[in-house]
């Protein structure tokens, strides 16, 4: 009991690393303190439950903010909307749950073989995770590791799945070194780890320093609109023609050649805006011969889609959100009772076609994606090499004052990285940001505050190593991994 607990404990320690906090080295203690436990683990079961118990640590700290969502917005009673949380919470712990089950099975020999069995692990049970059920990698671990950690130049390479398996090995080496600390030669124990993790650190050290890509052409100025309209008055049809004003005020002020509003910054389906409406919105662009996209739902028939639409200059175009939200925009088979408890508004989406091609805009091809979608990598880069900017659109006043907003620019972050394309981000409350490839952040606005950011930013050309190859290289690495370790294993015992 005592280990289930501390699991717990090191699993809520990790979501410090994250954002807002950002104590990067925080994950790599947590994961280390993992190790420790597991290597204590006198069973498979043990260490099940050993890894079931990080994760529900980390993640009920992590995204909590989910109950608000629930309960304020979803009209879901407090203590329901909270055991529905724990619940899934508890489904997303099973993965580590997964890694922790086969290290107690598997681990063997010195401390190398058992830091790269538990990295190889890690890697695999977060790809399992961010693809079941179409897949949910928020607090993937390698999100806690954008700059300035010494091993954020691993992003462009590997991706954040490969990020994670390389802080999964040093934690590896860590929780194994302190478990067999022991004895008068314990100090010459740690000459390989202490080698070991300068290498990792000063590989993506080096890493950091390579131009994978660069500018292409003059900067572009975009104006990024937050709206800032509260979530309970969003969708409140007293306050419907408020929100389209503030929309169109907030345009009339924008400068750049493309103007941003958020997702469903009109909330209403397209076809049901007042008449002239959208006439009136690019016209306030078209005076400048600009290009406004706006978030906002389109329908054919009886089908809804989260999409952007472009009007003015570049009018006429349209991108429809592939990825959906499972609970909050779609219902998985056999949970339709959701519904019944929640009151979630354009809650029964369909999906964009998989094969849209990036907007045309100024002169500009820009990769849109929506919200969530900028959680999955390996989709993304689809898009590339022809698209130069990358946009996301979203809304998260679902969610509050948490620690939701910070948490999806930090994935913003390792998206630039990863690409190597500039992630520009219009939200409704916040945050709405330039991202630049590098990972850092020139400019934002702070949440929950009204107004339009004004950036220049070019696009980019060529390509990452990630935009070529996704997550296979970091897929490869871990199934190599695990495979020569347990093999070793396996021929040890013969």
């Amino acid at each position: 009991m005592r280990g289930f607990v501390h699991a717990l404990l090191a699993g809520a320690l990790a979501v410090f690393a994250f954002a807002p906090v950002g104590w990067f080295s925080f994950s790599l203690l947590s994961l280390a303190l993992l190790v420790v436990l597991l290597e204590r683990a006198a069973s498979v079961r043990a260490g099940f439950c050993l890894g079931f118990a990080w994760g529900v640590g980390a993640f009920f700290a992590g995204i909590s903010w989910l109950v608000i969502a629930l309960w304020r917005y979803g009209g879901v009673f407090l203590p329901v909307a909270v055991f529905i949380v724990f619940l899934f919470c508890a489904f997303l712990s099973l993965f580590p749950a997964l890694a922790g089950a086969f290290y107690a099975r598997w681990q063997h020999g010195g401390m190398l073989w058992r830091a790269l069995l538990f990295a190889g692990l890690w890697v695999l049970v977060e790809c399992l995770r961010g693809t079941i059920l179409t897949g949910f990698p928020w607090l993937a671990i390698g999100y806690s590791q954008t700059p300035p950690s010494p091993i954020a130049g691993y992003f462009p390479l590997l991706g954040v799945y490969g990020v994670g398996g390389a802080l999964a090995f040093v934690a590896g080496l860590l929780g194994v070194c302190a478990t067999d600390w022991a004895g008068t030669r314990a100090v010459d124990r740690l000459k390989v780890p202490a080698v070991l993790i300068g290498a990792v650190c000063l590989g993506g050290w080096a890493l950091s320093r390579i131009q994978w890509v660069e500018p292409d052409g003059s900067p572009l100025a975009v104006s990024l609109v937050q709206p800032n309209i509260e979530q309970s008055l969003k969708w409140d049809p007293a306050h419907f023609s408020e929100t389209l004003q503030i929309s169109a005020d907030l345009v009339s002020t924008a400068r750049g050649d493309v103007v941003v509003l958020p997702e469903a910054a009109l909330p209403i389906a397209l076809d049901g805006l007042p008449q002239g409406y959208l006439d009136k919105l690019a016209g306030l662009v078209g005076e400048r011969n600009g290009t406004l996209i706006t978030g906002v739902f389109t329908r054919d028939g009886k089908r809804y889609y989260n999409a952007a639409v472009t009007l003015g200059e570049g009018g006429g175009q349209h991108y429809a959100k592939k990825h959906l939200v499972p609970f909050g925009e779609y219902s998985p088979p056999f949970f339709d009772w959701f519904y019944r408890l929640a009151n979630i508004p354009m809650s029964r989406q369909s999906p964009g076609a998989a094969d849209q091609p990036p907007l045309n805009l100024s002169g500009r091809k820009i990769a849109v994606n929506i919200c969530y979608e900028d959680l999955f990598g390996a989709e993304l880069i689809s898009s590339l090499p022809q698209a130069g900017l990358m946009l996301n659109l979203s809304n998260l006043a679902w969610y509050g004052d948490s620690f939701a907003q910070p948490q999806h620019l930090q994935i913003a972050r390792a998206r630039a990285m990863e690409t190597g394309r500039p992630m520009l981000r219009s939200t409704n409350t916040g945050m709405t940001a330039l991202v630049l490839p590098d990972g850092s952040v020139p400019a934002a606005l702070p949440a929950f505050t009204r107004g339009v950011l004004e950036v220049e930013v070019p696009a980019f050309k060529g390509l990452t190593p990630y935009a070529r190859w996704g997550d296979v290289p970091a897929l490869v690495l871990a199934l190599v991994g695990v495979a020569i370790v347990v093999g070793a294993g396996r021929r040890g015992r013969a």
